[in-house]
């Protein structure tokens, strides 16, 4: 091997071992291109419902919203990843667990269409509901996501309510 073979094999050496060293001190501290809750909360969700991340889906949790009493409402999760593009339930399962004052209840959701999980759950639409939701994609690890869905809902509209100063785009890539 002559030297200036040994140097270039040398110097791409120690670009890959410093790239896969980045590459997993960004990955060690969470992906910095990942959206909180807060974000979430700050955009409108394609289907009117809350949106969350869970790995590399998106979750967005469509409940009634008008439901002033318990009963047996529909429940719909759409799931779709980083870039809003429709991810396929076929074979997925789901559970719901929603939460609301002492009342607590599970619903198994059914992959429905291209990309919903649905059920029926009895609950009122009221900011103290909180729900849990477990989600295994075929073939895939469980991913878990939490929602406050009527909370978030009341605190956007006494927000929107109060300025009239729209919201930034959602400008960055995925």
């Amino acid at each position: 091997m002559s030297l200036r073979q040994y140097v270039n094999k040398s110097v791409a050496g120690i670009f890959l071992a410093l790239l896969g060293m980045s590459l997993s001190l960004s990955m060690s501290k969470g992906n910095a291109f990942a959206h909180d809750d807060k974000y979430f909360d700050s955009i409108k969700s394609p289907n009117g419902g809350q949106t969350r991340m869970a790995g590399v889906y998106h979750f967005e949790l469509v409940l009634v919203q008008d439901s002033k009493t318990a009963k047996e409402n529909s429940v719909t999760v759409f799931v779709t990843d980083h870039a809003g593009k429709a991810l396929s339930t076929k074979g997925a399962s789901a559970s719901l667990t929603l939460v609301q004052g002492a009342n607590k209840l599970t619903v198994n959701l059914q992959a429905e269409g291209e990309n919903r999980l649905v059920g029926k759950a009895s609950y009122a639409s009221t900011a103290n509901l909180k729900a849990a939701l477990t989600v295994t994609m075929a073939g895939k690890p469980a991913e878990q996501a939490r929602f406050t869905p009527f909370a978030i809902a009341k605190k956007s509209s006494a927000k929107a309510a109060s300025s009239a100063k729209p919201e930034p785009e959602h400008q960055h890539e995925h």
